[in-house]
Parts: structure tokens; C-alpha cells; sequence
């Protein structure tokens, strides 16, 4: 069993690095952003209440966001472990984190956390901004991006180093590169891959 918490900033590859080791350790990858996307489809009760926020263009407060990541980890197919993407952003969502894994007898295994110099991710990002011709993706907004992660994300980062969860993996290279880092480094924890 394996659960995992993914955290980079914008343009670290989470994604794609998240997609990999969900398929590596046969665990679904969940991100905030699909909860959110899934439950609004569907049409659930907090689906309609996270929505009725999102279509406001307003933050979804951390009680809705709470409840949903509950409910997605009471469902079968985290039993054997998961992938956790955006997802705690603040101090008292670690602490909810922790009263669902506590209910459920568990607890994070590992927080990966993807590292890379903040010029080198500016620089990607200005490039993928070109790439799909997004005009409001300036390096200003790249930066302040960079700046509002740093700031949300080091409280988090702090309680999870106390603990000796955090493995830092330098996520510039190929793709494939920062995979094998992060696998060896979960390998040296005692979670090998199930491929």
C-alpha cells in the first residue's frame, strides 16, 4: 500500500509526473481539480455547492474542498493506496488530511516534493505559454505564481518535514530522468513500484 502527496510549483511536471506513478504503483493519481470536475458532472450536492463557488470565479472554501476529498477517499479503488495532487494547500487541510486517513486507519507514506530553480520553471512556462498561445501567461504572472506557491505551500512543507516524509527530487531533465529519481528515492523508503 502506498499513499503518496505530489507537491511542485507551477511548471515542476506534476502531472505528468503524478500520471506515471499512479501507473508505476497500479494507484489512482487525485487531484483537487478533478474531485471538483467529477462531483460537477455528476451533478452531487457538493458538486452543485463547489460549482455555485467556482462560477463566482471564487476560491472553494476548504469546508467543501474537505468534504470532497473525504468522500473520494472513502471510495474502493484508494483502498490499496493513492496519489494525492493539490491537495493539502494549507495547514488545517493537512490536519483534515490526517483525521481521514486516522478514520480509515492509515496514514501518508511519502510527500514528493518536485524542485526546480524558479529562472528554469519561468522559462518553461513562458515557452508552453507560446506553445498554446496563452497571451496573459507574461513572466510578471508566471512569476507572482511561483512567489504565491512558495508562500501557501513551505507552512505544509514544514509540518511534513517534522514527520521525515519529504523527499525533495530535482524535476528538471527528461521526463523519464525525473521519474527514475523519484522511484529510487520511494524505493530507498521501502515502496517499489508494482511494475
Amino acid at each position: 500500500m502506498s499513499r503518496f502527496l505530489l507537491i511542485g510549483p507551477p511548471g515542476a511536471g506534476k502531472g505528468t509526473q503524478s500520471a506515471l506513478l499512479s501507473q508505476a504503483y497500479s494507484i489512482p493519481a487525485i487531484s483537487t481539480g478533478d474531485i471538483f470536475r467529477a462531483n460537477v458532472k455528476a451533478e452531487t450536492d457538493l458538486g452543485k455547492l463547489a460549482k455555485s463557488y467556482m462560477e463566482k470565479g471564487e476560491y472553494v472554501p476548504d469546508s467543501v474542498t474537505n468534504d470532497l476529498v473525504r468522500d473520494r477517499l472513502s471510495q474502493s479503488d484508494v483502498a490499496f493506496g493513492f496519489l494525492l495532487d493539490g491537495y493539502p494547500r494549507t495547514r488545517d487541510q493537512v490536519l483534515e488530511l490526517d483525521d481521514i486517513l486516522s478514520k480509515n486507519e492509515t496514514q501518508l507514506d511519502a510527500v514528493v516534493l518536485l524542485k526546480a530553480n524558479t529562472d528554469e520553471l519561468v522559462s518553461r512556462l513562458l515557452k508552453r505559454a507560446q506553445e498554446q498561445g496563452r497571451a496573459d501567461d507574461t513572466e510578471d504572472v508566471i512569476r507572482h505564481r511561483q512567489e504565491v506557491y512558495l508562500a501557501q505551500t513551505q507552512p505544509i512543507l514544514e509540518i511534513y518535514e517534522s514527520r521525515d516524509q519529504v523527499i525533495s527530487i530535482d524535476a528538471i531533465g527528461q521526463v523519464s530522468e525525473v521519474t527514475e529519481r523519484i522511484l529510487n528515492a520511494l524505493t530507498k523508503m521501502g515502496f517499489s513500484p508494482a511494475r
